[in-house]
Protein backbone atom coordinates (compact mmCIF):
# COMPACT_ATOMS: atom_id res chain seq x y z
CA UNK A 1 0.00 0.00 0.00
CA UNK A 2 1.08 3.65 -0.67
CA UNK A 3 0.33 6.99 -1.30
CA UNK A 4 -2.04 9.43 1.51
CA UNK A 5 -5.43 8.72 -0.70
CA UNK A 6 -8.01 7.06 1.76
CA UNK A 7 -5.70 6.68 4.64
CA UNK A 8 -6.87 8.13 8.15
CA UNK A 9 -4.35 10.62 9.67
CA UNK A 10 -4.59 11.89 13.37
CA UNK A 11 -2.78 15.02 14.46
CA UNK A 12 -1.91 16.24 17.44
CA UNK A 13 -1.48 20.20 17.83
CA UNK A 14 -3.41 20.60 14.75
CA UNK A 15 -5.04 23.98 15.29
CA UNK A 16 -2.39 25.55 14.06
CA UNK A 17 1.31 25.65 12.73
CA UNK A 18 2.69 22.59 11.19
CA UNK A 19 -0.58 20.65 12.40
CA UNK A 20 -3.03 23.07 10.55
CA UNK A 21 -0.85 22.88 7.35
CA UNK A 22 -0.33 19.38 7.30
CA UNK A 23 -3.89 18.85 7.64
CA UNK A 24 -5.44 20.89 4.78
CA UNK A 25 -1.96 19.11 2.52
CA UNK A 26 -3.08 15.46 3.53
CA UNK A 27 -6.70 16.53 3.12
CA UNK A 28 -6.12 18.06 -0.47
CA UNK A 29 -4.25 14.61 -1.34
CA UNK A 30 -6.92 12.86 -0.40
CA UNK A 31 -6.48 11.77 3.00
CA UNK A 32 -9.20 11.45 6.04
CA UNK A 33 -8.01 13.85 9.25
CA UNK A 34 -9.06 13.52 12.85
CA UNK A 35 -7.43 16.35 14.13
CA UNK A 36 -6.83 17.01 18.14
CA UNK A 37 -5.73 20.22 20.20
CA UNK A 38 -7.00 22.01 22.97
CA UNK A 39 -8.53 25.15 21.18
CA UNK A 40 -11.92 23.78 20.08
CA UNK A 41 -12.90 27.04 17.96
CA UNK A 42 -9.98 26.51 15.65
CA UNK A 43 -10.38 22.78 14.85
CA UNK A 44 -14.06 23.31 14.20
CA UNK A 45 -12.60 26.20 11.82
CA UNK A 46 -10.05 23.91 10.09
CA UNK A 47 -12.22 20.84 10.13
CA UNK A 48 -14.85 23.18 8.05
CA UNK A 49 -12.40 24.25 5.59
CA UNK A 50 -11.41 20.94 4.95
CA UNK A 51 -14.73 20.08 4.80
CA UNK A 52 -15.87 22.82 2.37
CA UNK A 53 -12.95 21.68 -0.05
CA UNK A 54 -14.57 18.34 -0.19
CA UNK A 55 -12.14 16.43 2.44
CA UNK A 56 -12.92 14.33 5.53
CA UNK A 57 -12.46 15.44 8.72
CA UNK A 58 -13.49 15.11 12.64
CA UNK A 59 -12.02 16.63 15.60
CA UNK A 60 -11.86 16.25 19.61
CA UNK A 61 -10.42 18.50 21.83
CA UNK A 62 -6.89 17.11 22.98
CA UNK A 63 -4.73 18.11 25.87
CA UNK A 64 -1.57 15.43 24.96
CA UNK A 65 -0.77 15.63 28.81
CA UNK A 66 -3.82 14.07 29.51
CA UNK A 67 -3.57 10.57 28.41
CA UNK A 68 -7.17 9.65 28.28
CA UNK A 69 -7.24 12.53 25.76
CA UNK A 70 -4.77 10.87 23.52
CA UNK A 71 -6.66 7.56 23.74
CA UNK A 72 -10.11 9.52 22.61
CA UNK A 73 -7.89 10.99 19.67
CA UNK A 74 -7.35 7.43 18.60
CA UNK A 75 -10.73 5.78 19.42
CA UNK A 76 -12.46 8.56 17.41
CA UNK A 77 -10.68 7.51 14.16
CA UNK A 78 -11.24 4.01 14.98
CA UNK A 79 -15.24 4.40 15.96
CA UNK A 80 -15.72 7.11 12.82
CA UNK A 81 -13.30 4.99 10.08
CA UNK A 82 -12.49 1.75 11.89
CA UNK A 83 -8.79 2.11 11.41
CA UNK A 84 -5.84 4.25 11.99
CA UNK A 85 -3.20 4.71 9.45
CA UNK A 86 -0.97 7.51 10.04
CA UNK A 87 -0.56 9.23 13.91
CA UNK A 88 1.18 12.87 13.72
CA UNK A 89 2.43 13.58 17.38
CA UNK A 90 2.83 17.26 16.98
CA UNK A 91 1.69 19.20 19.75
CA UNK A 92 5.04 20.60 21.16
CA UNK A 93 5.70 23.64 23.57
CA UNK A 94 9.07 26.29 23.96
CA UNK A 95 9.16 27.90 26.86
CA UNK A 96 13.26 28.55 26.24
CA UNK A 97 15.24 30.10 29.10
CA UNK A 98 18.52 29.82 30.49
CA UNK A 99 18.91 27.39 33.19
CA UNK A 100 19.89 30.39 35.70
CA UNK A 101 16.14 31.68 35.11
CA UNK A 102 15.03 28.19 36.85
CA UNK A 103 11.66 28.14 35.43
CA UNK A 104 11.28 25.00 36.83
CA UNK A 105 7.31 24.94 35.93
CA UNK A 106 8.05 25.92 32.10
CA UNK A 107 11.00 22.62 32.33
CA UNK A 108 7.91 20.85 33.40
CA UNK A 109 5.57 21.82 31.19
CA UNK A 110 7.67 20.73 28.43
CA UNK A 111 8.48 17.40 29.81
CA UNK A 112 4.17 16.94 29.72
CA UNK A 113 3.64 18.48 26.63
CA UNK A 114 6.75 17.57 24.10
CA UNK A 115 8.03 13.84 25.81
CA UNK A 116 5.01 12.39 27.80
CA UNK A 117 2.42 13.83 24.97
CA UNK A 118 4.41 11.50 22.51
CA UNK A 119 4.72 8.99 24.91
CA UNK A 120 0.66 8.94 24.92
CA UNK A 121 0.44 8.37 21.46
CA UNK A 122 2.76 5.46 21.50
CA UNK A 123 0.54 3.94 24.14
CA UNK A 124 -2.84 4.58 22.85
CA UNK A 125 -1.80 3.49 18.74
CA UNK A 126 0.45 1.41 19.37
CA UNK A 127 -1.46 -1.37 20.22
CA UNK A 128 -4.06 -0.94 17.66
CA UNK A 129 -1.26 -0.75 14.54
CA UNK A 130 -0.40 -4.19 15.89
CA UNK A 131 -3.73 -5.31 15.65
CA UNK A 132 -4.09 -3.97 12.65
CA UNK A 133 -0.89 -5.36 11.16
CA UNK A 134 -0.35 -1.71 9.92
CA UNK A 135 0.28 1.64 10.64
CA UNK A 136 2.50 4.81 10.77
CA UNK A 137 4.57 6.66 13.66
CA UNK A 138 5.41 10.66 12.85
CA UNK A 139 6.71 12.40 15.31
CA UNK A 140 8.08 16.15 15.16
CA UNK A 141 11.20 16.87 16.68
CA UNK A 142 13.69 19.68 16.38
CA UNK A 143 16.65 20.99 14.64
CA UNK A 144 17.40 22.50 18.44
CA UNK A 145 18.10 18.81 19.27
CA UNK A 146 20.75 18.44 16.69
CA UNK A 147 22.69 21.90 17.36
CA UNK A 148 22.36 23.00 20.99
CA UNK A 149 23.00 26.19 21.96
CA UNK A 150 22.55 28.24 24.94
CA UNK A 151 18.69 28.83 27.07
CA UNK A 152 17.38 25.98 25.33
CA UNK A 153 18.90 23.11 27.32
CA UNK A 154 15.45 21.65 28.43
CA UNK A 155 13.36 22.20 24.82
CA UNK A 156 16.06 20.48 23.25
CA UNK A 157 16.68 17.69 25.59
CA UNK A 158 13.12 16.66 25.40
CA UNK A 159 13.71 16.86 21.79
CA UNK A 160 16.05 14.69 21.41
CA UNK A 161 14.52 12.13 24.54
CA UNK A 162 11.78 11.98 21.75
CA UNK A 163 14.23 11.44 18.57
CA UNK A 164 15.82 8.47 20.68
CA UNK A 165 12.12 7.14 21.67
CA UNK A 166 11.45 7.15 18.04
CA UNK A 167 14.71 5.65 17.20
CA UNK A 168 13.85 2.89 19.51
CA UNK A 169 10.34 2.77 18.76
CA UNK A 170 11.48 2.05 14.84
CA UNK A 171 13.76 -0.81 16.27
CA UNK A 172 11.28 -2.73 17.85
CA UNK A 173 8.27 -1.93 15.50
CA UNK A 174 9.19 -5.11 13.20
CA UNK A 175 8.69 -5.33 9.31
CA UNK A 176 4.77 -3.78 9.12
CA UNK A 177 4.91 -0.62 11.19
CA UNK A 178 6.52 2.64 10.07
CA UNK A 179 8.45 5.04 12.32
CA UNK A 180 9.39 8.53 11.22
CA UNK A 181 11.08 12.18 12.84
CA UNK A 182 10.64 15.01 11.31
CA UNK A 183 13.46 17.76 12.88
CA UNK A 184 12.34 21.00 11.91
CA UNK A 185 14.45 24.32 11.82
CA UNK A 186 12.80 27.79 12.09
CA UNK A 187 9.05 27.51 11.22
CA UNK A 188 6.94 30.57 10.82
CA UNK A 189 4.07 28.98 13.67
CA UNK A 190 3.17 30.31 16.79
CA UNK A 191 5.79 28.90 19.13
CA UNK A 192 7.14 31.65 20.47
CA UNK A 193 3.29 32.58 21.98
CA UNK A 194 4.57 29.40 24.42
CA UNK A 195 7.77 31.46 25.80
CA UNK A 196 7.12 33.04 29.27
CA UNK A 197 10.52 34.60 29.57
CA UNK A 198 9.35 38.04 27.81
CA UNK A 199 13.41 38.36 26.11
CA UNK A 200 13.04 35.08 24.99
CA UNK A 201 9.84 35.32 22.98
CA UNK A 202 10.76 38.73 21.23
CA UNK A 203 14.18 36.94 20.69
CA UNK A 204 12.50 34.28 19.08
CA UNK A 205 9.74 36.29 17.07
CA UNK A 206 12.45 38.18 15.48
CA UNK A 207 14.28 35.16 14.31
CA UNK A 208 11.03 33.53 12.96
CA UNK A 209 10.37 36.50 11.11
CA UNK A 210 13.89 36.89 9.96
CA UNK A 211 14.20 33.35 8.92
CA UNK A 212 11.28 31.29 9.00
CA UNK A 213 10.32 28.76 6.06
CA UNK A 214 6.55 28.16 5.72
CA UNK A 215 4.95 25.74 7.77
CA UNK A 216 3.56 23.52 4.26
CA UNK A 217 7.26 23.12 3.61
CA UNK A 218 7.11 20.34 6.93
CA UNK A 219 3.61 19.51 5.65
CA UNK A 220 5.14 18.68 2.98
CA UNK A 221 7.91 16.56 4.25
CA UNK A 222 5.19 14.88 6.34
CA UNK A 223 3.10 13.80 3.09
CA UNK A 224 6.55 12.35 1.34
CA UNK A 225 7.24 9.86 4.42
CA UNK A 226 3.36 8.59 4.53
CA UNK A 227 3.37 8.39 0.98
CA UNK A 228 6.25 5.78 0.25
CA UNK A 229 5.57 1.95 0.06
CA UNK A 230 4.85 0.07 2.96
CA UNK A 231 7.91 -1.04 2.72
CA UNK A 232 9.93 2.11 2.75
CA UNK A 233 10.38 3.58 6.36
CA UNK A 234 11.69 7.35 6.08
CA UNK A 235 13.47 7.44 9.66
CA UNK A 236 14.08 11.11 9.70
CA UNK A 237 13.69 14.41 7.44
CA UNK A 238 15.62 17.63 9.08
CA UNK A 239 14.34 20.52 7.65
CA UNK A 240 15.40 24.28 8.08
CA UNK A 241 16.00 27.49 6.55
CA UNK A 242 18.89 27.83 4.61
CA UNK A 243 19.76 30.91 6.50
CA UNK A 244 20.09 28.99 9.28
CA UNK A 245 23.17 28.15 10.99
Amino acid sequence: MMGIEGKVVAITGASSGIGEATALHLAERGATLVLGARRADRLEALRNSIVSRGGTACFIVTDVTRRQDVDGLVALAVEKFGKLDVLVSNAGIAPISPLDALRVEDWEAMIDVNVKGVLYGIAAALPLFRRQGFGHFINTLSTAGIKIVPTMAVYAGSKNAVRTITEALRQEAGPLLRVTGISPGYVDTELPSSMTDPAMRAQGEASMKATAIPASAIADAIAFAIAQPSNVDVGEIVLRPTAQG
